[in-house]
């Protein structure tokens, strides 16, 4: 298990604005991702636990062995950490082949010991063929499984990834997919990954650390973070939600229910235990809740009726934003059929109307 309590200060300065990361987690087998926009502090974690940084405070755990601790002075060097680190451009030696990178980064063991684990990761990651290789004779992706293969030619006790699938073509994204999880069940390695991909993140992580201006400000599955963000800006990274300023005007606590007016619209929505009348919230909503037709005679009772204002199309799914700021997704199939509707018909179901 990994164990991190760590601060890194830099203060103002011409042409930077002061950040600070202050952060405490733990990572345990499977894949924890580190998830988070650019200039969160993801990549600087990893360099503060690999060792190429050093923090101002806060000591850092691995297997119960103590890597860093500001306090009493421990800071073991990178080669003693017991960490793969994965960089985002691979650093392979130029001048080496794959062989060599590989037989370069296990000096630490006894040659036969290295020439086995050599040839047992370059079979493993099907690099047998091209190990005569040197990194500029090959393709993006096979440069990416020679990255890390030498990232666990000395068994690690973690592996570091940091932003492993930067520069890789959508095939390539998946092979490397793979790749990852046939180290999390073959290898049993523990993985500590950043990306700021939410589809990364959900198809990798067994655990997902949301980081933010230098904060956790949120740790969970996946799926528990998509069902509740904690907070406004957790519902902003993640990209999928509505955020809709409001005020709760019924509460019904028998019955779970309560009233929100937004936008001189009033919304049916479930009690809401420790608010009060009159409290004024952000209701979260995901696109993709919200029930959307195009208006076809008298809408039913509590439904809404808007005029649509714009639409976009990705390659699944289309984007339909009405007044407000209001933007609600459905199956690009469905909005093709419909296209030529001005009037849409909108209902919110109770139980997806979260309020932070």
């Amino acid at each position: 298990m990994l164990e991190v309590r760590l601060q890194k200060r830099f203060p103002q300065a011409q042409d930077s604005s002061a950040f600070e990361l202050n952060t405490q987690f733990s990572v345990d087998a499977g894949t924890t991702v580190l998830f988070g926009p650019s200039g969160s502090g993801k990549s600087l974690t990893l360099d503060l636990i690999a060792g190429f940084s050093k923090p101002d405070s806060g000591r850092i755990l691995l297997n119960d062995r103590l890597l860093v601790d500001v306090g009493t002075g421990v800071f073991l060097p990178p080669q003693q950490r017991s960490c793969g680190y994965l960089f985002q451009r691979h650093a392979l030696f130029p001048h080496m082949s794959l062989r060599e990178n590989l037989a370069f980064a296990a000096t630490s063991l006894p040659k036969l010991e290295r020439h086995r684990k050599v040839n047992q990761l370059l079979e493993a990651f099907q690099l047998t063929d091209i190990a005569g290789r040197k990194p500029s004779e090959l393709s993006g992706g096979q440069r990416q499984r020679c990255s890390i293969a030498r990232a666990l030619v000395v068994a690690p006790s973690i592996l570091l990834l940091d932003e492993p699938s930067v520069g890789l073509d959508t095939p390539l994204r998946h092979d490397l997919y793979d790749i990852l999880g046939r180290i999390r069940n073959e290898f049993a390695v523990p993985t500590l990954l950043v990306t700021h991909d939410l589809e990364e993140a959900f198809i990798l992580a067994d655990q997902m650390l949301v980081l933010l201006e230098g904060r956790i400000v949120q740790a969970g599955t996946p799926r528990e973070i998509l069902s509740q963000p904690a907070t406004a800006g957790v519902a902003n990274l993640l990209g999928l939600f509505n955020l809709l300023p409001a005020e709760i005007k019924f509460l019904d606590p028998g019955n779970n229910r309560s009233r929100l007016r937004w936008n001189d619209v009033e919304l049916e929505g479930p009690y809401y235990p420790a608010r009060l009348l009159g409290d004024r919230v952000t209701v979260c909503v995901r696109r993709d809740e919200i029930a959307v037709t195009p208006k076809m005679g008298k809408p039913e009772k509590g439904a809404l009726v808007l005029t649509l204002e714009a639409a976009s199309e990705t390659a699944r799914t289309a984007l339909l934003h009405f007044n407000g700021g209001l933007i609600v997704e459905l199956p690009l199939e469905e909005y093709a059929e419909n296209r030529h509707h001005n009037e849409w018909t909108l209902n919110f179901p109770t139980s997806t109307l979260r309020i932070l």
